[in-house]
């Protein structure tokens, strides 16, 4: 039973509390709701950034100036939540590139209202993620400053599936069945970009030139060097202990069938 568009912040916390049984979103929320306490397991990868098919684009108007990092200081910047891939993302890099992150100001911004947001002037910076980036993509007052690939090569940019803990451990074979069927659909979008493209304009109902192309990662196993990414830089933001979580902790790939026996926890 899909339930509709749930708010970027509240699907992790609904997964955790077993509200919903399934939700997709960034593995740094993940691992602070497991921090925290939380029942729940990465079961899929999801997303996966390559140049072309990024997981999020940065964009600022034409006319603003901005075009470098340092360029952001005392500027606002508008990402669909705190917590993930666009705070943590964005303030590692902009940190390694000397840029004082406490002189930004953020603000929360949905990702289907930050292309008008940053147009309107409400923000200077927009982190858009598809499909909406693509409307960002072919609007001739934005301009492109970066994707998350040419921050991180694409490490941060794996969004995966999550599973409350009581449900996979009582219904195993439907955790099973999601998992294929979702690696299943995931390789068919690798495999048909443009059909895929398609398909997303006609469920959001928005003009096919204006959606972004999502990439995944081959048949959804999970791997654990971006587990480990996230749970080195929420360490080193103090936002958890260290020590309090391994990547063990975090996922496991025991319901994807194409995980074998060696990438299986």
């Amino acid at each position: 039973r899909y339930i509709g568009r749930v708010a970027a912040p509240q699907i992790i916390p609904l997964v955790g509390t077993g509200e919903i049984d399934f939700g997709t979103r960034m593995v740094p929320l993940v691992i602070s709701a497991v921090a925290a306490g939380a029942d729940l397991k990465v079961v899929a990868a999801g997303g996966k950034t390559l140049e072309e098919a990024p997981h999020m684009k940065y964009f600022v108007r034409k006319d603003s100036g901005i075009r470098t990092p340092k360029d952001l200081e005392g500027k606002t910047i508008g990402f669909n939540s705190f917590g993930a891939c666009a705070e943590f993302v964005t303030k590692t890099y902009l940190r390694q590139q000397g840029v004082d992150v406490n002189k930004i100001n953020w603000i929360v911004v949905p990702d289907n209202q930050n292309e008008q947001t940053l147009e309107t002037g409400n923000v200077d910076v927009a982190i858009i993620h598809p499909p909406h980036s693509g409307g960002a993509s072919v609007n001739p007052q934005l301009l492109k400053l970066w994707s998350d690939y040419d921050l991180d090569g694409g490490l941060g940019g794996m969004a995966p599936y999550s599973a409350h803990g009581r449900f996979i451990r009582e219904h195993p074979e439907a955790t099973r069945d999601v998992v294929s069927a979702i690696a299943k659909a995931a390789n068919w979008a690798n495999a048909n970009p443009d059909d895929a493209r398609k398909l997303i304009s006609e469920r959001i109902k928005i003009a096919l030139d204006k959606v972004e192309r999502y990439a995944y990662i081959e048949n959804l196993v999970i791997t654990e060097p971006p587990i480990q990414y996230y749970i080195d830089i929420l360490e080193n933001e103090g936002k958890i202990a260290k020590g309090k979580v391994s990547v063990k902790d975090i996922y496991t790939n025991a319901f994807n069938p194409h995980a074998t026996a060696t990438a299986s926890s």
